[in-house]
This record gives C-alpha cells, structure tokens and sequence, in this order.
C-alpha cells in the first residue's frame, strides 16, 4: 500500500517540478505525473480546508479585484540615468572615477553587463521564506500591490529558501512568441509585448496574465536586513540558487572597452530574442564603491542604461481606409507620407479602433508620430503639433465594402453581413487555403479573388467544384499551372483533422487548441457534437472559446458549408487513423543547427505527429535533431546517450508511421 504523501511534501514537491520546467526548462516529470499529484493536493485541500501559503493551487482562481491597493516599497526603487552613445559611458566612468579616488577608492573599477528588458518593473517581497507582497513600481516609493497577478506567472516562487525579509525587483514580460501564439486566435490582437505585459499585470482580472503567459526575470535583492553582499555578481547568484528566473546573458567585463564589445553583442543577439529589450544596463560590480557613489536624487551614481537608437519618426496622415476581415471586425489603416525607419519604408500602420482614434487624437492631416515596435509592426503613437489644417476621422455607419448596417461589440465594429461581404469570404478563402490549414498550394489571394469575381465562387466548398477549365481560363493561367491547382485541390481532400479544424477559421481556436481538440475528440462528427461542458473541461480551454466552438458547429450556415465539403470529396481523417501511435507519439524533441527548412516547419511536423519540442536537452529529452553547426546542445545530448538524428533521418522516421 501507497503511503500517503503529506500536503507539506505535496507543496515542495510540485514547487520544485514547477521550477524545473519553468525557470530551468529542464523538466523533471512527465504533464500527467505533475497533473496528478496536483489533483491529490487539492482534494486534500478541500477535505482539510486547509492551504499552505506556498501551494500552486494559489495560482489559479477566477475572483477579480475591485480595486488596487497601495504597496510602499521598503527600499526605494531608483530609475536609471541614460546613455545613448559610447562617449556618454565614457564621461559616466571618468565621473565616477574622479568622485571615488576623492574618497580615497583606488582599486581597478569592473562592470556587470545585463540586458535592459522593456516590460514592467515588478518588486516583490518576501517574509518567513514566502512571498506575501508584490507591487508596481509606482513612483519608486508606493507602487500598487498585483500579487494575485504575479502569482499567475509560473516561474515565479511562491516560497523561497531564505526566512529573513527581503524584497527582489525584475521585469514582467510576454514573450514574443507567447505573443504571436495569442494574437493567432485573439478577436483584440495585441498590438506589442511590451503593453501586453503591463496591461495584464495592471488587470483587475489576474487570470489575464495566465491567458498572455507572461514571465519575469529577476536582478537586484533592493532590500533585505539579513543579507550582506560584497558584488553584484555575488547577489546574482543568490538569485538564481533562490529559484529565481534570470537571463543568461550576464556578463563580468574588467573595462569599459569590453563593456562596448558586449553592446555590440547584444545589437546582434537583440532580433533573436524572445522578449523586448531597449538597451543594456552597466553597473559597477563592487559594492564598496557603490555604497561610496551612493545616489543622486533620481539615479544611483554607479548604474547606467545605454538605450538603443529610438525607432521613431513623425509623418502626416493622409488617409484612414477602414478594413473587414474574416470575422467581420472593421479595422482602420492610417495611410501616410512614407517615412524611413531604421533603413525600412513604411506608410501604413494599424489603428485597433475607433476609440483608439479618439484616445490618440489622431486627425487627418494632423502629424503623428511613429514607432516600429518589436522591430516590425508600425504603430501610431499619438500626435505632435501640427501647422496645417486637420479634419475629423468619422465612424463608418455601413460596411464599406457590401453597404451593410454596421454593428457596435465593445469597442469594436463589425460587418454582420458574413454570407456576401467579399473582404470577409476572402480572408476566410486564404486562411482556408494557406499552409497551416489546408495548404492548396497555388490558390494565392489574388487567385482566389480573381475566381470570386470571374466564377462567382460564394463559399469555400464552390473551390472543390472548379474544374480544369475554370482555372485555365483565368488571367495569367496556362495548361501546366492549371493542372497543378486541379492536383493541389485533390491532395487536399483527406486533411488531418486539426488542419481543418484550423482552417475553418473558427473563432479563438488557432493551431494548439486545433490540435487538443483532434486529440481529445478523435473525430470531426465528436467535436461537432460537444457541449460546451465537455469542452470547458479540456485543459488551457477558456469559456469563450468553449462557446465559441459550439455556436459555430451549431450555425446552420456552416452545418451548411460543411455538408458542401463533405459532397465535394473532402474526408476529414479521423486521429485513429491519423497520428495517435506513430514513432514520434509522446517522445520530446530538441532542435538544434541550421537545416534545410525552418525551425518552425519541423516543429510543425514533430507536433503533427503527436511529439513535442523543447528548447533545452535534458534527461527526458528523447530525440536531437541536429543540423549543421550544432553547438553545445548536441554534446550535450552526447554525454546523456540521446538519439541524435540528421535530417535524413528524421524524415525516415516520420516516413515509418505506426509503431
């Protein structure tokens, strides 16, 4: 007989899985091990009434605040001074230099190099080895208390080693790629990472941070009695023995000269990696002489951030043409004199809404000012003092495409017109058709709008009614080309089922919930008929997206659609029959070197197989896929015995099916 495992010992044990997998991203256990020692912990819970300060059930709930309350940090929280030039750092260490040797400081100065995250400062504080407060940074005196947010972030601790006080600052962030995972299903995409972030963590809705999977990563203990450091490095490390999450691009530089070298580094390492940052931060590494510069009134004399070169410019607004896309919401696109950033030339950028107009006061004619965020996406900041006249931007009241009476939801406004809207029918056609979904190749956009205006095609299903000859006669097509689309159209015929369920285009249902669907349901006719109950049950599924699913599968337009489907020759797979038992179900991939396609297709492949990817090799990693110039994760691999598989020998395994 099982002994019973106390809740104590349930609590430490699930915490130190937890950091594993999400601040070491080495994985200790399997989901289904974790899953349920979690379930014994809570119906211990319930019996007992009774929860440990430290329990992970603390991390879930669905009470929303009212309200924030007001935290004062025991130590103040300092911004930094600026520097945005070689030579800036240069007169910040001749000043330091000259203010420490007055004193009598004449040892060889050395600097910490770390990355500066452009997120939210978050300060966190810690009594009797648990984390009791966590706040904003406010004005660097009272920030506003977001424990119930922080506790939704998986990497961070909710009870540490250490029974003094103490209060730890770092920076909350999404991801990039959490980002783009989000915004693939999101009615309101978000428009960059970095307000992403701080709006979630300044929600009154904590759960907002757990849907945006938000991390943090941590790099000054500001306060705490019991603890005497002699260095900055020191500190660091106690950070990261205490379990804390912190970036690995750390660095000890005994001169400026390799201060600068590391800036260079990061202006490379900047466009590959998975979180925002606007510069780096120098510190003085020994704490004697920082406790000899001491502070100013808004910086600490031995900390700088060097900031990289602003992404911004001003233009005039010309023109706002107002967008439909495939669920019908009305966008508006600011079109304006281009304008070059960072040697790119840009002249559009998206608005979200009507009331985004407002709140930036943007004006046709009026002179906006511009930012490229997250390297790509340009955006309307707000606007400067125009000399020209400037005219109000109004509201459409109808669809400017189809005429039809426009609908307010929120903030939004949307075309209810879903049927014979063209914008709306061709954005579903090209999402439809595209590689993740149905993958036709050939069927372009401009294609597939040429066949709505010249063979009246009205819904996906006319596609799989076109014949040789339709194609053939279009514009620009010839034998060949059309018998590649006849051929591509037939090899579409039997998708796997979460490549259809992706490509219906069903709203909030984006790859991952497309394949948890086709796993847990197994059939397209199983997941038609769930209610919402069975759904809400599956896990990372939200209500909305629950409901979601089941009004459309009970629309009697896409009942409808799918009928059309089915009589046009198109065989949905079933699981059983597609990709449950095959050699990569349940078996952990690392990818690593420069292959012949992207990352991301093989990953695809990987998880369309039933496998999954992590970025890190570990004892539970099965399989390294290696390409040229590998690095350190295939040695590795080496020395714990993993299979390293060539690309060749990969594709002979996805090629062996069943096991």
């Amino acid at each position: 007989m099982t002994e019973k495992r106390t809740m104590e010992d349930m609590v430490k044990t699930l915490n130190q899985w937890a950091r594993a997998y999400y601040t070491l991203d080495e994985p200790l256990v399997s989901d289904g091990e974790y899953d349920a020692l979690y379930d014994q912990l809570i119906e211990e819970e319930k019996r007992t009434g009774r929860i440990l300060k430290d329990s992970p059930s603390l991390r879930v709930g669905d009470q929303v605040l009212e309200a924030f309350e007001k935290y004062t940090h025991k130590h103040r929280l300092y911004s930094l001074d600026k520097a945005q030039s070689l030579e800036a750092l240069q007169e910040w260490e001749d000043r330091n230099t000259r203010f420490l040797q007055a004193r009598g400081y004449k040892e060889k100065l050395s600097y910490v190099v770390e990355l500066k995250f452009d997120g939210l400062t978050i300060n966190l504080s810690y009594e009797g080895g648990y984390l009791v407060h966590a706040a904003t940074r406010g004005n660097g005196e009272i920030g506003e208390e977001i424990l119930e947010q922080i506790r939704r972030i998986p990497s961070i601790p909710l009870s540490i080693d250490f029974s003094g006080d103490m209060e730890i600052q770092g920076e909350g962030l999404m991801p990039l790629k959490a980002l783009e995972d989000y915004n693939k299903t999101a009615k309101d995409p978000l428009k960059n990472a970095r307000n992403a972030a701080a709006g979630a963590l300044r929600n009154l809705d904590p759960n907002v941070v757990k849907d945006r999977k938000l991390t943090a990563y941590f790099y000054n203990i500001g306060y705490s009695p019991d603890w005497t450091f002699k260095s900055d490095m020191e500190m660091k490390k106690a950070i990261q023995d205490l379990g804390f999450k912190s970036h690995s691009f750390l660095h000890l530089e005994d001169s400026l000269q390799g201060v600068f070298q590391r800036i260079e580094e990061v202006e490379d390492l900047r466009p590959s990696l998975d979180v925002l940052i606007d510069g780096v931060v120098v510190k003085i590494n020994d704490f004697r002489a920082r406790e000899i510069l001491g502070f100013t009134n808004k910086f600490p004399r031995w900390a700088i951030a060097y900031k990289f070169a602003a992404k911004e410019a001003t233009s005039t607004l010309r023109e706002v043409v107002w967008n439909v896309g495939r669920t019908g919401k009305v966008t508006p696109t600011a079109v304006f004199d281009p304008v070059d950033i960072e040697g790119v030339t840009i002249q559009r950028a998206t608005l979200n809404n009507y009331d985004d107009i407002l709140r930036k006061k943007v004006a046709l004619g009026s002179r906006i000012l511009l930012r490229r965020s997250n390297d790509v996406i340009p955006e309307i900041m707000g606007v400067v003092p125009s000399e020209g006249p400037t005219e109000k931007i109004e509201k459409p009241k109808v669809c400017p495409y189809c005429g039809a009476e426009i609908v307010q939801e929120g903030v939004h406004i949307f075309c209810p017109n879903s049927l014979s809207c063209k914008p709306q029918l061709l954005a579903k056609m090209t999402h439809f058709t595209s590689r993740k979904a149905m993958d036709i190749e050939g069927l372009s956009e401009k294609t597939l709008l040429k066949l709505m205006e010249e063979r009246d095609i009205q819904s996906i299903g006319d596609l799989y009614d076109l014949d040789y000859e339709d194609f053939l006669s279009l514009e620009g097509f010839g034998k060949k080309s059309a018998e590649n689309l006849i051929k591509a159209l037939e090899a579409s015929k039997r998708p796997r089922l979460s490549n259809f369920l992706f490509a219906l285009g069903i709203g909030q249902v984006g790859e991952k919930t497309a394949r948890d669907l086709a796993k847990t349901f197994k059939s397209l006719d199983k997941i038609k008929e769930a209610a919402y109950e069975d759904l809400i049950d599956l896990e990372d599924m939200g209500p909305v997206t629950a409901q979601e699913i089941v009004t459309f599968f009970h629309d009697p337009e896409i009942k409808k659609e799918l009928d059309h489907l089915k009589k046009s020759g198109v065989q949905v797979q079933d699981m059983e029959e597609d990709g449950e038992g095959t050699a990569l179900s349940g078996k952990t991939f690392v990818i690593t070197g420069s292959l012949s396609k992207k990352r991301e297709d093989f990953k695809e492949a990987i998880e369309n197989e039933g496998g999954k990817v992590t970025s890190s090799v570990s004892k539970n990693t099965d399989y390294i896929l290696a390409g040229e110039k590998p690095g350190s994760k295939l040695d590795k691999g080496k020395d714990l015995g993993i299979k390293i598989l060539n690309e060749e020998e990969f594709m002979e395994l996805i090629k062996g099916g069943k096991e």
